[in-house]
């Protein structure tokens, strides 16, 4: 959503208003410690699980257990960007684009059923 040089909270506002259910918890790391992100989450009644950057004067508290749970999705999609059409985004329409992830995925999967 952003270029490689743009922060990434400039996109917050852009994946919170998706039509999605609203989550309980928003999992983010540092680039998202923001004060006008942590009243709008609040605003919402979303959980923020957001450390503190390092040049914060007060710490902010967050929950720890909960944040290590983050590296899970951010292992999942390490795997899913194995496929160079995901990495590279080949697909011009977001519905392509979708298949190619379903692909992906399934085939991730398959390691699992198969071992099992």
């Amino acid at each position: 959503m952003t270029g490689g040089e743009a922060a990434d909270c400039k996109a917050y506002d852009d994946l919170i208003d998706l039509p999605e259910q609203a989550p309980d918890a928003l999992l983010a790391d540092k680039g998202y410690d923001a004060d006008a992100i942590r009243a709008d989450l609040a605003e919402r009644k979303i959980m923020d699980v957001i450390p503190g950057r390092s040049n914060r004067r007060v710490k902010i508290e967050y929950d720890r257990a909960l944040y290590k749970q983050r590296n899970r999705i951010e292992r999942m999609f390490g795997h899913l960007k194995i496929n160079r059409a995901i990495a590279t985004r080949y697909d011009q329409l977001a519905s392509s684009f979708l298949g190619m992830v379903y692909l992906a995925t399934a085939r991730y999967w398959l390691k699992f059923v198969h071992a099992a």
